[in-house]
């Protein structure tokens, strides 16, 4: 079971960047699928989880309505959309995959997780 985000990188506050997150080795389908970040020296914290077919969204407060989660069952695809990006967005975020149909916003929970990619937003 094999989860690889890509699309980090830096950018200016107030930018965007789509984070991808690639599966494979498993029925995507089958899994609810969630985003975590952590920063330095921090905890790793929630940012955004669906349920196996895209819908029950839930957003950690600092992100509404500046990032969408949103996946593709037919390619095996996770995005993060993230706009408006802010200096205190700055982490490596993590994809992760969580077997059932319901999102969740405990790190716990989650029985795959990819390798992350950094995202730095500064100016």
């Amino acid at each position: 079971l094999q989860l690889v985000e890509s699309g980090g990188g830096l950018v200016q506050p107030g930018g965007s960047l789509r984070l991808s997150c690639a599966v494979s080795g498993y029925t995507f389908s089958s899994y609810a699928m969630g985003w975590f970040r952590q920063a330095p020296g921090k905890e790793r914290e929630f940012v955004a989880t669906c349920n196996s077919s895209g819908g029950g969204k839930y957003y950690a407060d600092s992100v509404k309505g500046r990032f969408t989660i949103s996946r593709d069952n037919a390619r095996n695809i996770l995005y993060l959309q993230m706009n408006t990006l802010k200096p205190e967005d700055t982490a490596v975020y993590y994809c992760a995959a969580r077997h059932g149909s319901s999102g969740n916003i405990y790190a716990s929970h989650y029985d795959y997780w990819g390798q992350g990619t950094q995202v730095t937003v500064s100016s």
